[in-house]
Formats: C-alpha cells, sequence, structure tokens
C-alpha cells in the first residue's frame, strides 16, 4: 500500500473585509507629508490642468504647491482679512479667492498680479470657484446671505440670488449645465438655481419637509455629480442623497461620522465619494451602494481635504493649521482615465483596455515563438497515459522513513502555517509516535515547541490540541525543570497566559448568561 501523505485540516476562519481589493488600493495612500501652517487650513483645490498644482488657503495668503516635491512655488498674500476659497481655473492660469471683508479678487498663478476685483459682498466670502463649462464665469456665495454669478472680464455680477435667509457656505456651478447652480446655506436648506431665469428652482432639506429628507443642522458642504442628476450635502454628521431628477427627493441618509462632515470630493471617475469630518476621519463610500469602503484616520479635526485629478495625492487641511498630503505611486501599467485615447495611448494599446478586449496589432510584424514543435501521430494512434508522481513534501518523507521527531522539526520552522504543523501532530497523535517526537531534547530543540504553545494556546482552532500536547510536554520535563531559565521562563509565561483565558471565559459565561435572561424575558413579554 502507498504512503498517504498528512491531510492539512482546512479550518473555518472569519471573512475579513480589512484587506480586500478596495482597502490595499487606499493604502497605498501612504508617506504623509505634514506641513504647518500659520492658521487652520480652510480650503485646498487642486489644478484641474497638468501638473495639477494645488491652492491652499490659510490666514491671509494662498499658497500654490507643486505636487511632486510638495514646496511652495507661488505665495498670493494681497488680503486685507482671511482668506477663502482659493480656486484655480481649469486651464491652470488663473487662481479666484475671497476673504472676510467680502472682497473677491482673481490672481495671474504665474506672476500673481491682480487682475480682476470683484466687491460687491457685504459680509465674509466662503465660497469663490470658477464655473467648469464657461470659464468667464464665478461663483460666490456670502455670510450676507446672497449668492452671485459673476462675468469676469467685466467684472459684474450676472445674477443675484437672495432665497438663501443665513449664511451660504458651500456652492458649485454644475459640471453639466453652466446654468445650474447648486448651493448650501446655514437655514439647513440645499437649492437649486437657474441663472437664466434667476429663481431658485429647487429646495432641499426644508425643515419642514418629509421626516427622511429634513435638515436640522446647518448644511456645510454640497456637491453635484457630473451628470448632474444627483447631489451630495452634508449637514452635521449625515451625508444625503438627493435624486435631482425626481423632484429633489432625498434617497438615502447615512451617518458613518461621529461628528460634522466637513469636506466633499470625488474620485477621477466619479466612483467613490470621500468625505471628512471633525471627528478626524476621512471615510470612502462606494457610490454604487453608499457602503464604507475604507477609513483614514488624521491627528487633528478635517476642515477641508481634496484629491488631484490623477489620484496621485490626498490633501487634507486641519483646524490645527496642519496639511497632510499623502501620495500613492501609480503603476506603470495604469494609464490615467484621460490619458485612454490620446496619441501616446493609441500607439501603446493602452486603449484596448477601455474598449473591453485586445484588438490586434496593426502595422506589426508576427514574432514566431522559440518553441519545439509537438509531433501529431496518426489519427488512430494510441497513445499511453502517462501520470507524474507527486513529490512528497520534507514532513512527509520523513514520517515515511518513521523518523518523527524529525518531522515535527521541519514543520516548526517560520514559514510553515500553523494548521500544517497541528495536522502533523494530529497525525503523530494517531500513529501514537508523539511521546517519540518529543522525548530526548535539550533547551535549544524544547525552546520552539513551547513557543508554538504559547503563541496558539487561545486560538479556537488549536486549543484543545494545543492542551493535548502540554500535558504530554510537562509531564516529559517535570523532572529537568530548573536547569533551564529560558525553558522555565516559557513554562511561567504559558501557565500566566492560560490563567488569563480561563478569567476571560468565565466573564464570556456571565455574558452569555445576562443576555440569555435579557433574551428570555423579552420573549415572555412579546408573548
Amino acid at each position: 500500500m502507498d504512503y498517504q501523505p498528512v491531510v492539512v485540516r482546512k479550518h473555518p476562519r472569519p471573512a475579513s473585509t480589512k484587506h480586500n481589493a478596495e482597502s490595499r488600493y487606499w493604502r497605498q495612500y501612504r508617506h504623509p507629508v505634514f506641513i504647518k501652517e500659520y492658521a487652520p487650513v480652510t480650503s485646498v483645490h487642486f489644478s484641474p490642468a497638468k501638473p495639477h498644482r494645488y491652492a491652499v488657503t490659510a490666514a491671509t495668503r494662498v499658497q500654490i504647491y507643486a505636487p511632486r516635491t510638495q514646496k511652495v512655488t507661488k505665495t498670493i498674500s494681497r488680503f486685507k482679512d482671511v482668506a477663502r476659497s482659493g480656486c484655480i481655473r481649469g486651464d491652470g492660469k488663473l487662481v479666484v479667492a475671497g476673504d472676510d471683508s467680502g472682497l473677491i479678487q482673481v490672481f495671474d498663478i504665474n506672476s500673481r498680479a491682480i487682475l480682476r476685483t470683484l466687491d460687491s459682498h457685504k459680509q465674509p466670502v466662503h465660497v469663490t470657484k470658477f464655473s467648469t463649462l464657461d470659464q468667464t464665469k464665478v461663483l460666490s456665495c456670502s455670510d450676507d446671505t446672497t449668492v452671485k454669478l459673476w462675468d469676469v472680464p467685466s467684472q459684474a455680477a450676472v445674477t443675484t440670488f437672495l432665497d438663501h435667509t443665513d449664511y451660504v457656505r458651500s456652492g458649485q456651478v454644475s459640471t453639466s449645465n453652466p446654468h445650474l447652480i447648486l448651493t448650501g446655506s446655514y437655514d439647513a436648506t440645499v437649492r437649486l438655481f437657474d441663472s437664466r431665469t434667476g429663481e431658485c428652482e429647487m429646495v432641499m432639506g426644508d425643515p419642514s419637509g418629509e421626516a427622511g429628507a429634513r435638515n436640522t443642522n446647518p448644511v456645510e458642504q454640497v456637491l453635484m455629480f457630473p451628470s448632474g442628476t444627483v447631489a451630495l450635502s452634508t449637514a452635521g454628521p449625515i451625508l444625503r442623497v438627493w435624486d435631482l431628477v425626481a423632484g429633489g427627493r432625498c434617497t438615502r441618509a447615512m451617518s458613518n461620522h461621529q461628528k460634522t462632515i466637513t469636506s466633499l470630493s470625488f474620485n477621477s471617475d466619479a466612483s467613490r465619494v470621500l468625505t471628512g469630518g471633525l471627528d478626524q476621519m476621512v471615510k470612502v463610500y462606494d457610490v454604487g451602494t453608499y457602503r464604507v469602503v475604507h477609513t483614514m484616520r488624521y491627528p487633528a479635526p478635517i476642515l477641508c481635504m481634496a484629491i488631484s485629478p490623477d489620484e496621485t495625492h490626498i490633501a487634507a487641511g486641519m483646524s490645527d493649521g496642519t496639511l497632510s498630503v499623502r501620495r500613492r505611486q501609480p503603476k506603470s501599467s495604469e494609464p490615467a482615465a484621460k490619458d485612454l485615447f490620446s496619441v501616446a495611448s493609441l500607439r501603446t494599446g493602452a486603449f484596448e483596455s477601455f474598449l473591453g478586449g485586445s484588438l490586434p496589432a496593426l502595422g506589426q510584424g508576427h514574432v514566431k515563438e522559440k518553441k519545439k514543435s509537438k509531433p501529431i501521430g496518426d489519427v488512430d494512434e494510441l497513445k499511453v497515459e502517462s501520470k507524474r508522481k507527486k513529490r512528497l513534501r520534507e514532513y512527509d518523507r520523513l514520517l515515511k522513513n518513521f523518523k518523527y521527531s524529525a518531522a515535527l522539526d521541519s514543520v516548526l520552522r517560520k514559514n510553515v502555517p500553523p494548521t500544517t504543523t497541528f495536522s502533523l501532530v494530529q497525525e503523530l497523535i494517531h500513529r501514537d509516535g508523539l511521546r517519540t517526537a518529543l522525548a530526548g531534547r535539550d533547551d535549544v530543540l524544547l525552546e520552539p515547541i513551547l513557543r508554538l504553545l504559547l503563541k496558539h494556546v487561545t486560538d479556537p482552532r488549536f486549543g484543545e490540541m494545543v492542551c493535548d500536547v502540554a500535558n504530554v510536554v510537562i509531564e516529559m520535563y517535570t523532572p529537568v525543570l530548573g536547569q533551564s531559565p529560558l525553558i522555565d521562563t516559557l513554562f511561567v509565561r504559558l501557565r500566566k497566559k492560560v490563567a488569563i483565558e480561563l478569567r476571560f471565559q468565565k466573564e464570556l459565561v456571565k455574558a452569555k448568561g445576562a443576555l440569555d435572561m435579557l433574551l428570555a424575558s423579552a420573549a415572555l413579554s412579546v408573548v
């Protein structure tokens, strides 16, 4: 009869979401660089144009950082009061920012010269943004409860909206329609304006509305999907999803943060939403299910946060004046989303992955593989099937030759998983060879066995077998205790760990009894 190899038993393991593909991707944003500013960082904005420089607003200045070096390349400090909402235009040439005096200024990003001054607001301006589709328009939202759309060349307000009744601290021009403007206010409402009519077309989160869609906290941030059909808003720790096509109906409300959410941001293809809050957390949502797929922890409350268009940097500004920049090194085989149909991509064939298949290489010669062609026999020719003999593993070879002690030593190495080790121990017990394998060991050979028992004595998968092996070891080596300080220490540690586990199990039994009583009384009250 042939030798039967040791069967490694597979133990059930709980499904872990800690290291799934999504988590592994976001964990690539490592090596955070911390830059200390003089005041809380209130705004971070990445330029849509390469090389994706980013504007950081803090105190009375807007600083432009280079993404590769994280060094300041330009500093704009021509503000009389605290600067707000530094935003870079789509072509990367202009910067607009407001301040607490109500003044809005447009700067040339290279010369830092003031090109336009927009002075109409009476209170601090917290939002200044360029329109994505019409780059001559600027949106501003102020604490004087007004929202204005400006024409930059003429320095005149095209439209002024007066519907809000409290501070307006967030706003955005739609990326699919230059006439639609989404705003959020401290009056607890989210409003959709149309610059063609000058009217408010939709109100969401009204305190007098439905219970699930009612905002009781000030609206801190709003964000519209690129399609222009869905909007997001944050009020307190709650993130809400609004269906604009259905008349502003609230489709979801999620409360995964412990404190107020202060920032919202999309990744490059708007498949993920990043939220940052005063609870020092950044959470990543999958927009398909709106489940949190990853969480990042920061050292201070987050006031603003942005992700670069090429998804290589995540910048977060905090209340203690710290700017944190996390970087990810993209793989060489990973083409940028906007470069799929570029000339270089078409030449290299990178666009094929976007099309969902591979196309034949046009204009390239056929290279023959350096492989010998297999001989093909007659159709009626009978081929004798040949089976390759499986090679035995090292511990199986030693077991086959009844070298029990050496077989046990071969599975006590660091690179051997514990399931294999305890499967071999089980096989030794079945062969009645465990005592033989453990006998005649000095302190050097006994140490790895005691360390194995110490490591897995509290593991529910191996606890029972560890106790059996420990009983045999104690019985065999009690007469020689006291001769090796190392072995004595390991035995003491094993005893302490068993005592701690017994106390823990007693507490669990008490908790289980209390829960059984509560559940039984609840069942009786229902009946």
